[in-house]
């Protein structure tokens, strides 16, 4: 019987305060779609603990303006760590000089380990014994990474 009047109280304060919350989350958030999110998922929340409130339509709007907060603080976040994503990816990709563009755009092309191999020989002037190292392989596995390596940029670089 309780079941079936929390069903029927629940319906009440929806139809009475759906719109006035979900006006109320709109100004709050900006956002048509982020109001009706918010006021769904109070909605949803109140629900079961219906019963045991002395003033459900106080404590509607209170979850309604807290859940408003909470979106605004999630948005920062989100924009902060994005923000922050921008930054490191500036930070960690230096500037190709001039004369390398070409050869930087040639490389893009290779399979990564090509890439690798050939970078870490003729850039980095390390070992084939370090390289197999480095890429997990044996230095005859550079050896050929190398060779195929030279192979496709000549093709790409002297069509």
């Amino acid at each position: 019987m309780r079941a079936v009047m929390a069903q029927a109280d629940f319906e009440a304060l929806y139809r009475e305060h759906h719109v006035p919350m979900l006006r109320l989350a709109r100004l709050l958030t900006g956002s048509v779609t982020e109001a009706e999110d918010v006021t769904q998922d109070v909605f949803v929340r109140i629900a079961p603990r219906l019963g045991t409130l002395d003033k459900p339509a106080a404590y509607l709007r209170t979850m309604v303006v807290n859940a408003c907060r909470s979106h605004h603080r999630h948005e920062a976040v989100k924009a902060r760590v994005a923000s922050n994503q921008e930054a490191e990816l500036e930070r960690t990709e230096p500037p190709v000089p001039s004369h390398l563009v070409e050869l930087a755009d040639a490389l893009a092309v290779l399979p990564e380990r090509q890439r690798a191999a050939i970078v870490l020989r003729y850039y980095a002037d390390l070992p084939e014994a370090e390289i197999a190292e480095l890429l997990g392989c044996r230095p005859t596995t550079v050896r050929t990474l190398v060779a195929r390596g030279m192979v496709a940029l000549r093709e790409v670089i002297e069509p």
